[in-house]
């Protein structure tokens, strides 16, 4: 029988209490979410430097001036897109790899596109030792996709750009959903969802407030 370390432990804790203080609190009940928060490890994607804040409710730096999502927001995205179990997910800015580890947890395959080569390689590197095998992180402008593994049954989108790229609704399966943020780095974004109910027809539900960093790209900022 494996002795759990203190400073597993700790984390273990944290990791609950994020559960129940940050997620559940805010009426996030969803058995599939929970379970891949509980079973996921922040800290492991975040820099040592930052291990200690790894369960505050908040975003925390990651290299390539960029953040770790707030749990919440990830949890409120993954909820809103309905995941079932043989799902196959494209994930644009997987930046450290943590929303690309929840996703894995939930559905069958994720595809995540990073365009910042030292965060492919950050996310990468703790995806592979963590022992997720269903997960491919490809190096690319995620405005357009990756399409050699089209179509989607669900595409989340960590990051804010003016619209939905449309190289992104084009890969999105019948009924398949989206979620993103839309609007300026600057000012207060809009949460869309948004889901392809035909070949030429989308239907779109605002979510509410949120702040990311903008989505570069062709099709985006």
């Amino acid at each position: 029988m494996r002795v759990m370390d203190e400073q597993e432990a700790y984390f273990n804790r944290q990791r609950q209490q994020m559960i129940e203080r940050q997620i559940r609190a805010r009426g996030i009940r969803d058995k599939a979410i929970l379970a891949a928060l509980a079973t996921v490890p922040r800290e492991a994607f975040v820099p040592s430097e930052y291990q200690y804040a790894a369960y505050q409710d908040s975003p925390l730096p990651i290299p390539g001036r960029q953040t770790i999502s707030q749990p919440y927001v990830v949890a409120l995205m993954m909820r809103a897109l309905r995941l079932q179990p043989d799902d196959c997910v494209l994930e644009v800015g997987s930046g450290s790899g943590y929303a690309t580890a929840l996703l894995s947890r939930i559905v069958r395959e994720v595809h995540g596109v990073e365009r910042r080569e030292e965060l492919v390689t950050y996310a990468r590197e703790r995806l592979q030792k963590l022992g997720y095998d269903n997960v491919h992180i490809h190096h690319g402008d995620g405005t357009m996709g990756w399409p050699p593994a089209a179509p989607y049954d669900a595409i989340m989108v960590s990051a804010s750009g003016p619209e939905v790229p449309p190289a992104l609704r084009e890969q999105l399966a019948i009924g398949g959903r989206l979620a993103m943020p839309i609007g300026r780095a600057s000012d207060l974004q809009s949460l869309l969802l948004v889901q392809r109910t035909g070949p030429d027809s989308f239907q779109h539900k605002d979510l509410g407030g949120v702040r990311f960093v903008p989505l570069i790209g062709e099709q985006g900022w």
